[in-house]
């Protein structure tokens, strides 16, 4: 019994040396990969139960041959042991690394719908006080002339309107989110999507004192669902002219390259910052100031960027956007007809 305590003494002993080394180890590689961190606690264990079994072995005067057996078999575990520790060390990474990144994306989620249900409630209460004051007053009879009263009732209206479209956008968008669209793809002459779209925009545009250009030919045809395709183009030169200051100029040109088709939309707002660029097509994003609208109210609760990417990404395609000099340039690519 005195001999086996002796035995399990000494082979504390050299595995605790040998731990003491490998928290050091750990220690000071504290910031590198779970791999690593995994390959080194498995390299920690068998040197432990090799210097246990040298000591055990010194102590028990075995010979040579004996122990390089020992030592041979421990070598063969230890492969082993290593091989498979690196394989599912760099599993777990992974899995670390795309636990981490699902948290993130959640958060951000999370804030986009935080985001989203201020701006919506900010942009539906306005309107709904300005009706609500006018609604009144035609109903106390504050005014009564002619001339005030169809001020007025154009005001409800354009409030009215307002309001609808905002609800319109609050829909797309949960269909795209619940996966709910369904798209019927046919070939389209997007020339005739975006003559469309300028017309939808010339009013806009003219009250601002914004130049429309566009091409006159040369229009490509893509394989696309026509009104979700229209809903794009409307959006982004709504876009585009909302945050043009005035006398500027939105254009508008499209092409092939291999494939694919690409349509561009330009404006002179100025630039967006770096740091917002990739966060301007998230949901209720309102960059500052080069996002935000200067007048008129034509804000969108941060949606319209938000539908072209889920629109445009249900078709197959995608959409980037770039400064350029003077302003940004939104770029959709599709699939070709």
């Amino acid at each position: 019994m005195r001999d086996l305590a002796l035995i399990f003494g000494a082979a504390l002993a050299a595995a605790l040396g040998v731990g003491l080394v490998g928290a050091l180890t750990l220690r000071l590689l504290r910031d590198r990969s779970i791999t690593v961190h995994v390959c080194v606690l498995l390299t920690v264990t068998v040197a432990a139960v090799v210097a246990g079994v040298v000591v055990v072995a010194q102590a028990m005067f075995l010979s040579p041959h004996d122990l390089q057996v020992v030592l041979l078999t421990v070598a063969a575990a230890a492969v082993v042991s290593l091989a498979v520790g690196w394989h599912f060390g760099r599993r777990l990474a992974v899995a670390a690394v795309w636990a981490d990144q699902a948290r993130e994306r959640e958060r951000r989620v999370e804030k986009g719908r935080r985001d989203l249900v201020a701006w919506v409630s900010h942009d539906l209460r306005t309107p709904l006080a300005g009706l609500r004051a006018m609604a009144e007053a035609l109903e106390d009879r504050v005014v009564d002339d002619p001339a005030t009263v169809a001020e007025y009732h154009g005001r409800i209206r354009a409030q009215t309107d307002r309001m609808t479209r905002l609800v319109d956008d609050l829909f797309e968008l949960s269909r795209i989110n619940a996966g709910a669209l369904r798209l019927s793809l046919s070939a389209v002459p997007l020339g005739e999507v975006v003559s469309d779209a300028l017309a939808g925009a010339a009013p806009l545009a003219e009250a601002r004192r914004i130049r429309l250009v566009a091409a006159e030919s040369g229009w490509p045809t893509v394989l696309a669902s026509e009104p979700e395709l229209a809903r794009v183009v409307g959006n982004l030169l709504l876009n585009a002219v909302r945050y043009t200051p005035s006398d500027g100029t939105v254009r508008v040109a499209a092409g092939c390259e291999r494939d694919a088709a690409w349509l561009a939309v330009a404006d002179t707002c100025g630039g967006i910052p770096e740091d917002d660029l990739p966060r301007l097509f998230d949901v209720a994003f309102r960059g500052e100031p080069a996002r935000t609208p200067r007048s008129g109210g034509e804000g969108s609760g941060g949606l319209g960027l938000a539908i072209v990417r889920g629109l445009v990404e249900a078709h197959g395609g995608r959409v980037d956007v770039q400064n350029v000099v003077g302003g940004c340039r939104f770029v959709v690519r599709l699939p070709a007809a």
